[in-house]
């Protein structure tokens, strides 16, 4: 009984009653359970799928590369297929960006070029108002 009557040796004697208290915590256990897996979680993003062919895509004809080679003892420039002379790099940089709204252009270097050569192309790109420049490794040219 929850509450007896005054005439045992204890007293009056009261004790809470937690089955009604049971059920409440069991239906609020149940309503989180149920939504707590229906929560989305983290951000929806699409990841770039490979191609199913594999076939090589053709270059892109606004795409930008500015090749650094070795050839013999000194440094030869290219700029997509053309060849430039390192005094002239500037002038025709300046005049492809000139007119372009995306200004991205790539750097390819030689295995046996020096580093620096292929830093001073990117500074000249800067100059010549390139807002990004990506680096060709032999990685990416091999599609991995």
């Amino acid at each position: 009984m929850a509450m007896t009557g005054g005439g045992g040796p204890g007293g009056i004697s009261s004790d809470i009653n937690v089955t009604p208290l049971i059920d409440v915590l069991l239906v609020l256990l149940i309503i989180f359970m149920v939504i707590v897996p229906v929560t989305p979680k983290g951000l929806g993003a699409l990841v770039p799928q490979p191609p199913k062919d594999k076939t090589p895509q053709p270059p892109d004809p606004r795409t930008i590369v500015v090749s650094v080679l070795k050839a013999g003892n000194r440094v030869a420039y290219k700029i997509n297929q053309d060849d430039v002379a390192h005094g002239d790099l500037l002038a025709r940089l300046t005049a492809i960006y000139q007119n372009r709204a995306e200004r991205i252009m790539f750097v390819k270097g030689d295995d046996d070029v020096d580093f620096a050569a292929v830093a001073d192309v990117i500074d000249i790109g800067h100059g010549a108002g390139v807002d990004h420049v990506g680096l060709m490794t032999p990685k990416i040219l091999a599609g991995q």
